[in-house]
C-alpha cells in the first residue's frame, strides 16, 4: 500500500514542478534572449511533463504501479529533462536521450494497461 501512495506523491510533486516550470516559461524565459525554437522546445518539455505528472496520479490504481511509475518517471526525466536543459542552456548534448525518454513514456502507458 505504501508503494502505491508513493506514486501519488511523486505525481503531485512532479505536477507542482511542472506548474512552476510553466510559470518560468511564461514569464522568465519569454523575456529572455532565447530564440523561438528554444522557447518552443521548453513549452514542449513542459506540456509532456505536466501530462505525465497527471498520469502518475493514476499509477496507484493500476495492477503494476512500480513498473508503470518507474517507466513514466524515467521517461519524463529523459524526455522533458533533456528538452528543458537544451532550452535553458542552448546545449543540445543530451537531446539524443529524448527518443529513449519518449519510448519509456509509451511503455509506461502500456504498463498501466497491464
Amino acid at each position: 500500500m505504501a508503494g502505491r501512495r508513493l506514486w501519488g506523491r511523486v505525481g503531485g510533486v512532479s505536477g507542482a514542478l511542472a506548474v512552476g516550470a510553466a510559470a518560468y516559461g511564461a514569464h522568465g524565459l519569454r523575456q529572455s534572449n532565447a530564440d523561438d525554437y528554444l522557447k518552443e522546445l521548453f513549452a514542449t518539455a513542459n506540456q509532456y511533463h505536466f501530462l505525465h505528472s497527471l498520469a502518475l496520479l493514476a499509477v496507484p490504481h493500476c495492477r503494476r504501479p512500480l513498473l508503470a511509475g518507474s517507466l513514466l518517471t524515467s521517461g519524463m526525466v529523459l524526455f522533458s529533462g533533456t528538452f528543458y536543459y537544451h532550452a535553458l542552456t542552448g546545449d543540445s548534448t543530451f537531446t539524443k536521450a529524448a527518443p529513449y525518454g519518449g519510448t519509456l513514456l509509451i511503455l509506461g502507458w502500456a504498463a498501466m494497461a497491464l
